[in-house]
Formats: C-alpha cells, sequence, structure tokens
C-alpha cells in the first residue's frame, strides 16, 4: 500500500500539533518517523489509521482518498507502545481476536493464528495469559495481533518503548528481519536516532508539527538540512559565533566555514567524530575526562578562552593515545556545519 499525505493540519485547543505536513510512501517501505516526544508524530500516525480527524489535509492510500473512511475499513495494523493485549485472553486468542470480530471461519482463524505463532517465535506460548509473559513476548503478540487480519499498512507508535534496552535490541532486528520477510509497508514512531537508522529504509525527521527532513539515515546524517536536523542526530557540539576571515571562533579554536560572509553570527555544528586531538603540553585546550563506552572512548576538553567540546574515538584510536585527564592538547575539526542566526 503507498501512502500520500497531503496539507496535513492539526490542533488541540492553542497547541498546533501537525503544521502543514506532506509527504509520500511508496508500496513495502519501512519509514520511521523520528522526532522529540510531543512534535507531532503519534498524532500523523493516528490521523493515517483515522483514530484522530485531521482539521485540514487528506490522506490517501493507495490512490484513495481515506478522511472519512472508517478505521475498520483502512487495512491498516496499528500497535501501541503499551501492548494494549487483553489480560483475561490467551496468546492465541488475542492474536485471533481481530478475525474472530470479522466473523472469519475458525478452522481459518486457527490456522492463522498458528502460522503467526510459528513466525513469531511464540509456539508453545500459545495457552499463556499476557501476565506470565516477558515485555518482549507481549510486543510480539501485539504485532501478531495487528497482522493476523493481513494488514496493508503497518503503523507502530513507539513499539519498543515499554522494554529494558537489551530487549529493545532484539526487538529491532526482529522487526527488519519480519518486514524483509512480509513486506507489509510500515510507519514507526520513536523518538530514539539508533533505533530509526537501525531498522528503517528512510527516515523522517518531525520537529514542532512540521516534517524538517526525509532521507535515507546517510542523508540525514551527512546532510543535515537544518540546525535542528544536525543537533538532534548524532552527538554533536553546538556553538554561536561570528565568522571571520571565512572562520567561526570558539575560544582560541578556529573553524574552517563554507559559504558564510564574514561578519555573519552563526550557530556553529561540530559532530563529535568530526575532530581531531594530539597531546601537546603548550595545547589550546585541556582533558577534564576521559569517558570510556565499550569500545569508544569520549574526550572532553575545556578550551581556553571558549567553553568545552566533546570528541569521540575508537577505544584504540591513535589519537586518544597517552590522552588523560589534566593533560593539554591542540584539537582541529575536520568537518563542520555552520547555520546563519536569524534575528
Amino acid at each position: 500500500m503507498s501512502i500520500r499525505v497531503e496539507n496535513l493540519r492539526k490542533r488541540f485547543g492553542s497547541f498546533v500539533a501537525v503544521d502543514d505536513v506532506s509527504f509520500r510512501i511508496e508500496t513495502g517501505e519501512l519509514v520511521a518517523l523520528l522526532g522529540p516526544s510531543g512534535g507531532g508524530k503519534s498524532t500523523i500516525l493516528r490521523i493515517i489509521a483515522g483514530l484522530e480527524k485531521a482539521d485540514s489535509g487528506t490522506v490517501v492510500l493507495d490512490g484513495e482518498c481515506v478522511d472519512d473512511v472508517h478505521p475498520r475499513e483502512r487495512q491498516v495494523g496499528f500497535v501501541f507502545q503499551h501492548y494494549a493485549l487483553f489480560r483475561h485472553m490467551t496468546v492465541a486468542e488475542n492474536i485471533g481476536f481481530g478475525l474472530k470480530v470479522r466473523k472469519v471461519d475458525k478452522t481459518k482463524r486457527d490456522a492463522r493464528v498458528a502460522e503467526l505463532l510459528h513466525i513469531m517465535g511464540l509456539t508453545g506460548l500459545e495457552k499463556r495469559f499476557p501476565d506470565q509473559l516477558s515485555g518482549g513476548q507481549r510486543q510480539r503478540v501485539a504485532l501478531a495481533r495487528s497482522l493476523a487480519p493481513e494488514p496493508r499498512l503497518l503503523l507502530l507508535d513507539e513499539p519498543f518503548g515499554a522494554v529494558d534496552a537489551k530487549v529493545r535490541e532484539e526487538l529491532r532486528r526482529w522487526l527488519r528481519r519480519l518486514h524483509d520477510e512480509m513486506h507489509v509497508t510500515s510507519i514507526f514512531v520513536t523518538h530514539d536516532q539508533e533505533e530509526a537508522f537501525a531498522v528503517a529504509d528512510r527516515v523522517m525527521l518531525i520537529h514542532g508539527g512540521r516534517l524538517e527532513q526525509s532521507g535515507t539515515p546517510l542523508d540525514i546524517l551527512d546532510t543535515p538540512a537544518t540546525e535542528f536536523v544536525a543537533r538532534f542526530v548524532g552527538e554533536a557540539n553546538v556553538y554561536d559565533s561570528l565568522v571571520q576571515g571565512g572562520k567561526a571562533r570558539v575560544g582560541v579554536l578556529e573553524v574552517p566555514v563554507k559559504h558564510v560572509d564574514d561578519g555573519t553570527l552563526v550557530r556553529l555544528v561540530v559532530r563529535c567524530y568530526d575532530i581531531r586531538i594530539w597531546r601537546v603540553d603548550k595545547g589550546m585546550a585541556t582533558v577534564t575526562r576521559v569517558l570510556p563506552f565499550g569500545d569508544r572512548v569520549k574526550i572532553e576538553a575545556a578550551i581556553d578562552g571558549g567553553t568545552s567540546i566533546l570528541a569521540q574515538f575508537p577505544r584504540r584510536s591513535s589519537f586518544v593515545q597517552g590522552v588523560e585527564t589534566g593533560c593539554r592538547i591542540d584539537i582541529e575539526v575536520t568537518h563542520a556545519r555552520a547555520y546563519p542566526v536569524v534575528r
């Protein structure tokens, strides 16, 4: 199922939840709506599902305008963050619930439930109740229930937000494999950029009710269209600076910038991995913290005449050899983005 959203708007009182959003999703795509909480992602998803009514704009599914079509008729499966399973029903009964409501023949219903139990890795758990399952198992039951009626579109609202980090990582891989096998057009909402980049074919950045940028994970990382995207995606240092002689200055650190006129006040965004450092006794900064994270290490330093900067390297990188708290370093920024400040 293809999706076309045109000029979508939605307000709740004085709060603008969705502000003139338009996009297109092709059949079979797996797309992430990524952005901070309260940005409008879930509202967009609920409008597509028919659970919310837009104030204006249009939702078109496979060429058909569905603005006045009841949610049951849209052939959409919806997965909520908190499972929304029926506690008094077994796993099998939960999965088959939608089919029973549609009065599907019991033999066909049982066959579909058995198929999904196998696909979801839940075989043997069909007689258990939700309270007898782990968080990851409950979410797989919720997904199976949504897939049982064979929807043409699957919508997932923060599907892994209620499970711990390790289970969340397993569910991400599992969702990607499931999508590759079933090819159901899918949209999932998340505020976790790692989750979006690990799972989605395409990412849409939503902020303040607006679509900031749409593209592949590499597009978003390497060519952020706005200051918000540059700041939100990937760990970054952000500074206000005045451009002089083609360089923005952060204390004594000079950062070359392109396509910006001298005298322009800019917001300078420097990703943590676009930095080189080396130990020099008469360097421009003092290391204040060395933070190991598995195979990575983060170095925080105070720049003379300026503020702090955070850099990240592989733990065995030559750049971090001999670097320790209290030592002096020199710094080179290999790539930066400068966004003129609108006054």
